[in-house]
């Protein structure tokens, strides 16, 4: 199923389209922040991309995107092809209406999406960026509520794959990133991931590739993040997480 609306007459253009993968969130979902956000924020679309869920997902993006023709839009893949492949799908139809910006976010909104227009400003402000990395990085005056054995797991696996980038990434991992829409992000997402669960580092691998570490460690930002919270009814198992350094492995492999 698809659903493609474009922008009515007398409707603000939407130069930002945030991209959103989902795989059976009918639960967890939050539907009032959705409407939130493109309701005060007339430069921002969102495009949901249901990675063949089994439950009310579906029901619940049409619901949204009929509530807000102008600003949301879905379509669902026939089949689960996993979080990667949803985020690579969803950001090349995105660019196929040329925004000036795009961004994926998790549907768990863990980064809230308030955190979009910090975002959008950053980049805007910053003419010489390519993309802003949201960052979880805990530090006084910031509510970061993480897991303990995720944020040490993580620190190692950002550590090893800072080390693969060649570049001082501390959060690769973080699922909140914005890009302008250049020929360069549009060609970092046109082939398939080799990689199942660290499409960022693999993203970012191809990017360096191009532009050089030099150059694309210069045109990027890690925003701090002020808030960020592990969302109960997390998919990442721990043999999903162990697969990750292997993905993390065959990326060094293949640069080296």
């Amino acid at each position: 199923m698809t659903n493609e609306t474009l922008p009515q007459a007398g409707v603000p253009a939407r130069d930002t389209i945030v991209v959103v993968p989902c795989y059976n969130e009918a639960k967890r979902l939050d539907a009032a922040a959705v409407l939130h956000l493109v309701d005060t924020e007339p430069r921002v679309a969102l495009l949901f991309v249901d990675d063949g869920s089994t439950d009310a997902t579906a029901r619940l993006l049409e619901d949204l995107s009929r509530s807000r023709p102008e600003s949301i839009s879905y379509f669902s893949l026939a089949v689960n092809s996993g979080k990667t492949e949803a985020v690579r799908r969803g950001v090349l139809a995105a660019l196929e209406r040329r925004p000036a910006f795009v961004a994926y976010w998790d549907a768990d909104l863990s980064t809230p999406l308030d955190m979009v227009p910090l975002f959008l400003a950053e980049l805007d402000r910053n003419a010489h960026l390519l993309g802003v990395l949201g960052s979880r990085i805990r530090r006084l005056g910031a509510d970061i509520d993480r897991l303990a054995l995720r944020h040490y797991a993580g620190r190692i696996f950002a550590t090893l794959a800072s080390a693969v980038l060649g570049m001082a990434v501390y959060d690769t991992q973080c699922g909140a990133k914005m890009f302008r829409a250049t020929d360069d992000v549009a060609r970092a997402f046109s082939e398939p991931f080799q990689t199942r669960w660290i499409l960022d580092v693999e993203m970012l691998a191809r990017l360096r590739r191009d532009l050089g570490a030099e150059v694309l460690a210069s045109r990027l930002f890690e925003m701090p993040l002020p808030r960020w919270r592990d969302v109960a009814g997390s998919k990442l198992t721990m043999a999903q997480g162990a697969a990750a350094f292997v993905d993390l492995w065959r990326i060094w492999r293949t640069t080296r």
